[in-house]
């Protein structure tokens, strides 16, 4: 392992280098190549990586390297065949690194868990179908299935594994905006009545600023920085609000700007970078909007215009004046103390809102994996509610989604806490009564697995055992089921952890052929600006057994429930048949098989977007909420008398979610390990330990199980005293299964109580190299 400064900026030859690496570690160079210039392009099919939308600006190059990385992941010619499964028992594959699992290429045949044998062993689809039916059909109540959903799934088979579900008689909907954004949606939606983003792509074209809150768009989202560097570019201020320095929101080097490639040069992104403690960006924007309010009391008082727009408050909220009062009796004190920002830097921040006409607020998961995080949201609604931010070219609301189509799949009814009017849409449109009481969520389905009031559980996509919290607990919980049955791309954690029954269902991919009766099809997503439009595969290579994720979903629709309530092998001859039941039952998508042929496909539209408001008083709603009383709760440092820090669990630059391509985390300046915790240097000191010393860390949280992971690597690095941060899903371990945010049930995963200690065991993977 190697730790070296970064000195350079996003993008530019770094990522050009990375890209053409990773090209040339595939099978076919020149096919992945044309695959690329493909990608996210019309007629071509969409990133499976993140959500974040297209210009419509024409371009030949619309990937970035990590989009390029998913891509060339994805179109490997490595298989995982029977013959693979026969050589290598469960156990042996257990002990193996996540890397090598998804390293060992695309899944090939249906395959079946022997338990005897410790292998899975090949089946047939039909065996594989009728195995899945026995089991559902055989439970006491459909709720006690659990039908997980990765937002990868495309827009027709999210449809038609909700309606498979419901018919089914089942809201089990866990999925992984349980895990993201959740309180973003719950926040929204109380508040403006709609649970998405209020901005398009081209908001960003008229934004006066630009304010970004806990996100690193360099590793997660890199086709953000592109945006965020022509607003930068025209004059736009942008401010950041992030615990760590990440490198593509200082500054950034687009690699298809032939100026900047050649010249070295950069294009700054952040006019203003702060550092918030984890946790403190609810206090940062309760202190802007209290810097603001005294300005604004200040011009009334000497008879000038209120700073706030005061016609839009009139006609369009409510609460407003409720909200304010709150502010006024916020003590700077504690609003500092939690931000961990002083008065004056809350204050720059303030003067930059206060002088931009048009503000687009952003943020990502960084702001909804915590405690209060509902409230943080809301807090921010407030602060755009004030200005009458929302239904203004250029300005708005942002929650920058993850998966590419975790978004779509809400919209297609993955959803545990279905709405009444989606009900009744469903239930009309097919002629059955949809179930209408909620189901579980990803954390209440892991409890109801783990007491054995769930029993079988099929994942659609997704690495379900690493990718939620308590891993421990988790694997349990699967193994304690009677089925298991996932649909995947590749061998990950997650199978190997079977229930009594197992199946491994391989499944196509974004860039794959899909071939039906009536030919090649394509699939419909939806990104985080609400625009759907539609994504082809252009990879023919040898698929095997492997099934497109529709065509599963079908057979084992057909299987349990016969041709009810649709032809289910009928639809899947020809994907505008599916199409057609989505546009007969949610609404938006009227006339969608025509739409999806526009370049860029359509927007689907906001009502927010638009000052109407689908809450229960027809207006937005201030919502007041005090400020936790501790970032940290009392109770849980009490736990522990050496010093207890928070860790925020977040991705390396070489991965996508729980997928890691490598070990290179360029920006941070880390290679070769991923077994590291960024720490604050006085921090270290202060503990008595030494930059890149081995410790073991431990989670605090009152119900006497212990959690721990050992052997990380300390790294010094700029961020607040007491937080700390590392990788996941290496520290998922340590996230209690009741350590989740108020409302939304999201995990705390950057709100993590811990204390270190030195290694018990050093780990022999890792070969200490300084700096």
């Amino acid at each position: 392992m190697t730790v070296k400064k970064y000195e350079g900026s996003a993008g530019g030859w770094g990522a050009l280098l990375s890209t053409t690496k990773h090209l040339v570690k595939s099978e076919n160079v020149s096919r992945n190549i044309r695959n690329l210039l493909k990608t996210n392009q019309d007629k071509g099919f969409d990133c499976p990586g993140c959500a974040w939308g297209e210009s419509e600006e024409k371009s030949r190059f619309r990937f970035c390297e990590n989009g390029a990385k998913a891509v060339n992941w994805e179109a490997t010619s490595r298989r995982v065949t029977p013959e693979f499964f026969q050589q290598h028992p469960v156990s042996w594959l257990t002990q193996q690194s996540d890397y090598f699992l998804e390293y060992q290429g695309r899944l090939s045949h249906p395959v079946q868990y022997n338990r005897e044998t410790d292998c899975y062993e090949a089946v047939s689809w039909q065996q594989a179908f009728m195995l899945i039916a026995k089991h559902l059909n055989t439970l006491e109540h459909p709720n006690q299935a659990e039908f997980y959903t990765s937002g990868r799934a495309s827009n027709e088979a999210a449809f038609l594994y909700q309606l498979f579900v419901r018919k089914f008689g089942s809201n089990n909907f866990p999925d992984c905006s349980n895990m993201c954004h959740e309180a973003s949606g719950i926040g929204l939606k109380q508040a403006i009545g709609v649970g998405k983003g209020t901005v398009t792509l081209e908001d960003f074209e008229h934004a006066d600023a630009i304010f970004v809150f806990g996100q690193n768009p360099g590793t997660n989202h890199p086709r953000m920085l592109d945006t965020l560097r022509q607003a930068s570019r025209r004059g736009a201020a942008i401010v950041t609000f992030n615990t760590l320095k990440e490198r593509g929101l200082e500054r950034f080097t687009n690699p298809q700007s032939p100026k900047e490639m050649l010249t070295d040069g950069s294009t700054q992104i952040s006019q203003c970078y702060f550092t918030p403690k984890l946790g403190g960006d609810m206090a940062v924007v309760r202190g802007m909007v209290k810097a603001l309010f005294v300005i604004d009391n200040a011009e009334l008082d000497a008879g000038r215009s209120s700073l706030f727009d005061q016609t839009f408050i009139a006609e369009h909220t409510q609460g407003g004046a409720e909200y304010l009062k709150a502010v006024e009796a916020t003590p700077w004190n504690e609003i500092t103390e939690q931000a961990g920002l002083s008065q004056s830097e809350i204050e720059q921040a303030a003067a930059i809102y206060r002088q931009s006409k048009r503000v687009i607020i952003t943020w990502a998961m960084g702001i909804t994996q915590h405690k209060h995080s509902v409230k943080t949201i809301q807090e921010i609604a407030n602060l755009q509610l004030l200005f009458g931010q929302l239904g203004r070219q250029g300005a708005g609301l942002c929650p920058v989604r993850g998966h590419s189509n975790v978004q779509g799949d809400r919209t297609m009814g993955i959803d545990e806490k279905p709405s009444a009017a989606f009900i009744e849409s469903i239930s009309s449109a097919f002629d059955f009564q949809a179930p209408l009481a909620s189901g579980h969520n990803t954390v209440e389905a892991i409890k109801a697995m783990l007491s054995g009031e769930s029993k079988v559980f099929i994942g659609l996509g997704g690495n379900f055992a690493a990718a939620t919290p308590d891993t421990s607990l988790t694997q349990r919980a699967l193994s304690s089921c009677s089925l298991t049955v996932n649909i995947a791309t590749k061998l990950n954690r997650t199978h190997l952890v079977p229930g009594q029954d197992s199946l491994i269902l391989p499944c196509l991919g974004r860039t794959d052929v899909d071939m039906q009766a009536s030919g090649a099809q394509s699939i419909t997503v939806e990104d985080s600006f609400s625009m759907v439009h539609a994504s082809a595969g252009v990879v023919e290579s040898d698929i095997g057994e492997m099934r497109s994720e529709p065509a599963i979903i079908a057979g084992i629709a057909e299987a349990t429930l016969g041709k009810q309530p649709i032809d289910w092998s009928w639809v899947i001859e020809d994907y505008s048949r599916i199409r057609d039941l989505i546009a007969k039952a949610i609404p938006g998508f009227t006339g969608m098989n025509r739409k999806i042929k526009q370049p860029g496909g359509f927007y689907l539209g906001n009502s927010a977007a638009e000052r109407q408001w689908q809450t229960a008083s027809k207006k937005a709603e201030f919502i007041q909420h005090d400020l936790p009383v501790h970032l940290l709760p009392a109770n849980l440092r009490e736990l522990s008398n050496d010093p207890v820090f928070v860790l925020q669990t977040m991705r390396s630059h070489d991965q996508y979610n729980t997928t890691i391509y490598g070990f290179e985390d360029r920006y941070r300046g880390i290679s070769g390990e991923r077994k590291v915790l960024f720490v604050n240097e006085d921090d270290i000191a202060a503990l008595g330990m030494e930059n890149n010393q081995l410790v073991d860390i431990e989670s605090l949280w009152p119900d006497g199980v212990e959690r721990k992971v050992f052997g990380f690597k300390l790294v010094a690095y700029d961020i607040p005293a007491g937080n700390i941060a590392a990788y996941f899903p290496e520290t998922n371990p340590l996230v209690a299964i009741d350590g989740k945010g108020d409302l939304s049930d999201t995990p705390i995963s950057k709100a993590i109580p811990v204390v270190l200690s030195t290694a018990v065991l050093k780990s022999n993977k890792i070969d200490i190299v300084s700096a």
